[in-house]
């Protein structure tokens, strides 16, 4: 009977000496960071991957050694695994890369839709990003434009607004579409409320238009309203716009760079020397400032604006004034 009760407590020593052991090992394990290199690790992670599967993924890429260790972790301290890119941290020990792999904390990449582009520019630009999932066509005319965004009009110009989008890997180049789409969709609705009383402009989509036109025609912030008052003035009038940014648009790929006189005279329905009114439709993607100057625009007489030379406008309320400043950018006085 001794001599199985002195067994009995050799085998409690040892499966206590083993539980401590164990203990300490396990203990050490979660003080250990991985092999995270200093400058940090990103690691994808794949839809459905399961713990074992992460842990494997991290040996392959000599992060960390599996063992007994990842799944007492894991089984002490569950967690639900999202899919995406990470940037492992490095000193990150086991527990913070498995919280970091389930907070949903993925790289976030940005995509900046210029002021001024044209949808052809913005579809180059998401066709051309190596992070984002491709599944749109690349024909900025292709009549499924109009389907697939929900448009009212049959050209998608225009529509969609200058920001920048912040997105992780995974999402596609449709995503970031719609959502320029519909904040653009926000933006006209707050301008065309905001706007002036008694404007020439019939319906947010012509404010559209004539916004999209001044973005094209500067791009100093305090000169925006001073172009559209010219512009609702023109309208006001009668007058012909008469701005070659609509002239440019309408020749398109003939366009070589340099506007002849022979392209003003050239008629197009984006010709506003040879044709009244705003043209059919935007000519480039207008951002927030410049949709709000066309509804809210300068309330000075200015008829005429021509460049100064040094990167602004020379505006005038006459012919004459206006000869004078284009003699003077020309170099006659």
């Amino acid at each position: 009977m001794k001599k199985l009760l002195m067994l009995f407590a050799v085998a409690l020593v040892l499966l206590a000496v083993i539980a401590w052991t164990g203990w300490q090992r396990y203990q050490d394990f979660l003080a250990t960071p991985l092999n995270i290199p200093a400058d940090g690790q990103v690691f994808e992670l794949e839809v459905g991957a399961t713990g074992s599967a992460i842990v494997q993924q991290l040996a392959a890429m000599g992060l960390a050694r599996p063992g007994w260790e990842w799944r007492v972790l894991m089984r002490l301290e569950p967690h639900v695994y999202r899919a995406g890119e990470y940037l492992l941290e490095p000193g990150s020990g086991p527990q913070a890369v498995l919280h970091k792999l389930s907070s949903a904390d993925v790289i976030q990449y940005r995509l900046t839709v210029v002021e001024g582009w044209t949808f052809s520019q913005l579809l180059d630009a998401l066709a051309t990003n190596e992070t984002l999932r491709h599944e749109l066509e690349t024909d900025p005319v292709d009549a499924g434009w109009r389907t697939t965004l929900g448009l009212e009009w049959d050209h998608p110009e225009g529509w969609f607004l200058p920001e920048t989008y912040q997105f992780s890997r995974g999402d596609s180049d449709r995503d970031i579409l719609l959502r320029a789409h519909q904040a653009m969709q926000r933006a006209l609705a707050e301008a065309w409320e905001a706007r002036d009383t008694g404007l020439p402009l019939e319906s947010p989509y012509e404010m559209l238009i004539l916004a999209s036109i001044i973005e094209k025609e500067t791009s100093i912030d305090h000169e925006r309203s001073q172009v559209a008052g010219v512009f609702i003035r023109r309208l006001q009038k009668g007058m012909r716009l008469q701005t070659d940014p609509t002239v440019i648009y309408g020749l398109g790929d003939t366009f070589d760079g340099d506007i002849r006189r022979r392209d003003l005279k050239a008629d197009t329905p984006y010709n506003t020397y040879t044709r009244h009114g705003l043209p059919p439709t935007p000519i480039a993607l207008p951002g927030k400032a410049s949709l709000l100057a066309a509804g809210q625009p300068d309330a000075g007489n200015a008829l005429y604006f021509v460049a100064d030379g040094k990167g602004g406008h020379t505006f005038s309320a006459t012919l004459e004034e206006h000869q004078a400043a284009v003699n003077k950018l020309i170099g006659r006085n």
